[in-house]
């Protein structure tokens, strides 16, 4: 998926996105996120350019570059420093030092891995919360917890080459859980702290949120062509009848409707099994008030939110996808281009070519706790 935006300045003086064009093409050459045949893939992306070019009436030369599937991954870490005045008022050179500090800790997850995202969780100063920003603040000792989310070099590297074969340079990255994110949580949402589950047909991506801030990025393994496969297997049926039968578009005596539900809610049980396993390892000191929203191609399947909801004990809803209806993006599942578009407009990115160190501090100022 490909979506072009622009960004207007209005009479007011205000600031207005625009979706200006948008392309769409079959995903091939993928399994499970990473490239098996990066020259089917890079004739679907150029198929999805041409399309969002021809919609746009603009070339497409540069963009933003949204990076998923089971190659995510996360690690957290602690680092401290001393402060360094003698005033004992903290500096943005103190708050640097801990940050490298906590890079340095994690340093060993990161072997044949690419930092997307370094995110600052909490800091403290002399083991005392600090609600915000601590610079300016004075004490003898500075904390910070950071999340950082990564992928696999080689998969990464792979995905951007593709792209690039196709002449679109890369200004930058995002996972796409964040990108997601962007614009199906509400502030309140994020703040109160909720779990936005998309659901894909090889994946299930997470992203939890918590005062604002994204806590854990996760992917597992399993998404709803898992249900298609249980669904051939329980009838003895092909993989086409069978995804006919789980989108209810084939029933009758030989598909009975108990037993298809049965087949859907046992597969959408372990998924959210594993999701709930997850949630209880962050060690959070509370619930999620805001519950989990649950997004993606397989959002529609079955009771899910009622499932969710008795697996996970917590709220349940499906995604809202709150856009303008003269847009040319149709549903949810343009989500996680659209939220990257958004990024690109109006978050704190990175150029090309900067140094490696400049991926340290990506989201840096968008998720200060």
């Amino acid at each position: 998926m490909v979506v072009v935006e622009e960004l207007t300045d209005k009479r007011s003086g205000a600031r207005q996105l625009h979706i200006i064009g948008t392309g769409l093409a079959e995903s091939k050459g993928l399994r499970h996120g990473y490239i098996v045949n990066k020259e089917e893939v890079s004739i679907c992306i150029a198929k999805a350019k041409q399309q969002a070019e021809a919609s746009a009436r603009l070339p497409i030369r540069s963009g933003f570059l949204a990076i998923g599937g089971i190659s995510l991954d996360e690690a957290h870490a602690t680092g401290s420093a001393i402060i360094s005045r003698a005033d004992q008022e903290i500096t943005a050179l103190d708050i640097e030092k801990a940050g490298k500090a906590a890079r340095e800790a994690a340093a060993p997850g990161f072997l044949n891995r690419h930092v997307l995202h370094s995110i600052p969780l909490e800091y403290r100063v002399d083991n005392t919360k600090v609600l915000g920003d601590p610079l300016g603040m004075k004490g003898v000792r500075l904390e910070v917890d950071y999340l950082f989310v990564t992928c696999l070099a080689q998969h990464e590297d792979a995905l951007a080459k593709a792209v690039e074969d196709t002449n679109i340079e890369i200004i930058d990255q995002m996972a796409s859980p964040l990108a997601g994110s962007y614009v199906l949580l509400e502030g309140d949402q994020k703040m109160k702290g909720c779990v936005l589950a998309n659901i894909g047909s090889e994946t299930v991506s997470i992203v939890v949120y918590d005062e604002g801030i994204p806590v854990s990025v996760k992917v597992f393994p399993m998404g709803s062509g898992h249900i298609t496969d249980d669904i051939a297997l329980g009838f003895r049926i092909s993989l086409e009848e069978a995804e006919r039968v789980k989108l209810g578009r084939l029933s009758g005596q030989m598909y009975p409707r108990k037993k298809v539900d049965d087949i859907i809610a046992s597969r959408l049980a372990t998924m959210f099994a594993l999701i709930d396993k997850h949630l209880k390892s962050l060690n959070r000191r509370g619930p999620l008030p805001a519950g989990i929203i649950i997004s993606g191609g397989g959002a529609g399947i079955g009771s899910i939110s009622d499932i969710a909801k008795g697996s996970l004990k917590l709220p349940a809803r499906l995604a809202e996808f709150r856009i303008s209806i003269d847009t040319k993006i149709r549903d949810a599942t343009w989500a996680v281009a659209y939220g990257l578009a958004l990024w690109g407009l109006t978050g704190d990115t990175i150029a090309p070519k900067k140094s490696i160190a400049a991926t340290f501090v990506k989201f840096f100022r968008q998720f200060l706790p």
